[in-house]
């Protein structure tokens, strides 16, 4: 008796939604095909899918290529990453469009129990890898990167002894000298705090699926920038 055919429903990001036109795409394939095979599939109408190296999500958690797709599954191929609210919250994660205020995160972090607050700011810097850069844009998956950074604050109270913590990502246009991502961590002692603010910056820029494309000169263009998430890492 033939398995029955799955329908999936795959988000697009990045240069894979540039690869296929689309954000979203309900793909119907035979049971038992695998997320590669889906991949393959839609390769062998758009190429350029095919060019471009990739992770795999399927319900906002990362798979392996092999896992067998299931109907209404919501699947994801990651190309190349760069990476709840209330100031009484113990982490927040926050994805933005428009600045990051650090000062008020850092008011929101800070209690008279601490004996540290450590701030990290990412910038967007004029040059990169012999290139002028105009500016940055930044776009993410919000419901997977909300899902993960989650676990790595959970982890990171764990492993250091922190009072509380804030990630703030921007997404959109990033001009020069503006902070796409600002990380604050309050704690009774700096060796934490410095500890903790490390290991978050760390492991969102190797897991969390947000990412970033350079705008160049003219001349030059733009170009999508990052490498593939490494979870756990």
């Amino acid at each position: 008796m033939p398995t029955p055919p799955v329908r999936v429903t795959l988000r697009c990001f990045a240069a894979i939604r540039e690869a296929l036109g689309v954000e979203s795409l309900l793909v119907e394939v035979p049971g038992g095909t695998t997320i590669e095979g889906l991949r393959q599939k839609l390769g062998a109408e758009r190429p350029a899918l095919l060019r471009i190296p990739v992770a795999y999500a399927v319900n906002r958690d990362y798979a392996r290529a092999e896992s067998v797709l299931r109907d209404g599954d919501e699947v994801a191929f990651i190309p190349p990453i760069s990476g709840g609210s209330g100031a009484r919250d113990l982490y927040r994660f926050d994805l933005v469009h428009g600045p990051i205020d650090p000062r008020a995160l850092e008011v929101e972090c800070r209690t008279d129990a601490d004996g540290a607050v450590v701030t990290f700011l990412g910038t967007t810097r004029d040059h990169n890898d012999g290139a002028a850069v105009v500016h940055l844009e930044y776009e993410a998956y919000p419901e997977m990167a909300q899902r993960i950074l989650c676990a790595l604050f959970e982890e990171a109270i764990k492993r250091y002894p922190i009072t509380r913590a804030r990630v703030v990502h921007r997404l959109g246009v990033v001009p020069i000298g503006e902070a796409s991502v600002a990380i604050v961590v309050a704690s009774p002692h700096r060796g934490p705090a410095f500890d903790a603010c490390r290991f978050l910056i760390d492991r969102l820029k190797t897991e969390v699926p947000i990412w970033k494309r350079e705008r160049l000169r003219a001349a030059d263009g733009e170009r999508w920038i990052g490498d593939l998430p490494r979870p756990g890492v």
